[in-house]
């Protein structure tokens, strides 16, 4: 897999099924360190790291969600003509759930491989007013929001040289947020595990359960206690329900 786009956490490449990790607007691959270290060593742990943050700071983040789908896809389509039987699943949080979303309906189209399953944490299922609070946001507005999920340390976004670093991203995500708009169509038939706090700001239980609707195939919702990021405080939780999801479609216990 293109070393540009995917960062591995562990010290080895498993031989198992592979699972690909989207992180959060304003996020980076690491987000996904602990996530990596606390699934089975066999299991191959891809987190994507999309352009305009830490090492590919230099890099104009994108600004589109389509664009970016766009470009992971092309990404992910090449390591599976690379890597083919090779049984994969994306897990996404918050906006990193709308771009696996959007990933895997894209890759149904070209007529590849799908995942095994989707693990979308965070954010509630598209539909008509998918983007549309986000489109007025500026930067206070969108600080105002990173700071009140508290998935980012304050001291971060009370420094006026690392602010001035991260805002890009954030702003470059946040936009890309205001501008998707949902385009109906079948659902998948790839089942779906989705995650949410029960306390999320963002998105109520009932919300994230629409996700229902988005596949034929089998669902299963997992409920934590928390806010946004109830990651970081259920971390074995969560890597035990997404080696039984994965496991569950690839036959292997």
């Amino acid at each position: 897999m293109n070393s540009t786009w995917f960062r591995r956490f562990t010290t080895v490449a498993g031989n198992g099924p592979r699972l690909v990790c989207f992180p959060h607007a304003g996020g980076s691959a690491t987000a996904y360190t602990q996530l990596a270290r606390a699934l089975p060593a066999d299991f191959d742990v891809l987190a994507v790291q999309y352009p305009g943050r830490q090492d590919r700071y230099l890099e104009e983040p994108f600004t589109a969600l389509e664009a970016l789908v766009g470009a992971v896809a092309g990404e992910l389509a090449g390591g599976l003509a690379a890597d083919p039987g090779r049984p994969y699943a994306l897990f996404g949080h918050s906006m990193g759930a709308l771009v696996a979303f959007e990933t895997a309906r894209l890759l149904a189209g070209r007529g590849l491989p799908a995942p095994q399953r989707l693990f979308l944490s965070g954010r509630d299922a598209p539909g008509a007013r998918s983007g549309a609070h986000y489109r007025d946001y500026d930067d206070d507005a969108v600080l105002a929001e990173v700071r009140g999920l508290g998935g980012t340390d304050r001291a971060t976004l009370e420094n006026p040289e690392i602010l001035e670093m991260v805002l890009p991203a954030l702003r470059a995500d946040y936009r890309a947020l205001g501008g998707y708009e949902w385009r109906p169509g079948e659902p998948l038939a790839t089942p779906v595990t989705v995650l949410v706090g029960d306390g999320d700001p963002v998105v109520t239980v009932e919300e994230a359960a629409r996700w229902r609707e988005h596949t034929s195939g089998a669902f299963d919702l997992r409920v934590f206690s928390g806010g946004h990021f109830y990651l970081n405080d259920h971390l074995d939780a969560v890597a035990a329900a997404v080696t039984g999801g994965l496991l569950a479609g690839t036959g292997v216990s």
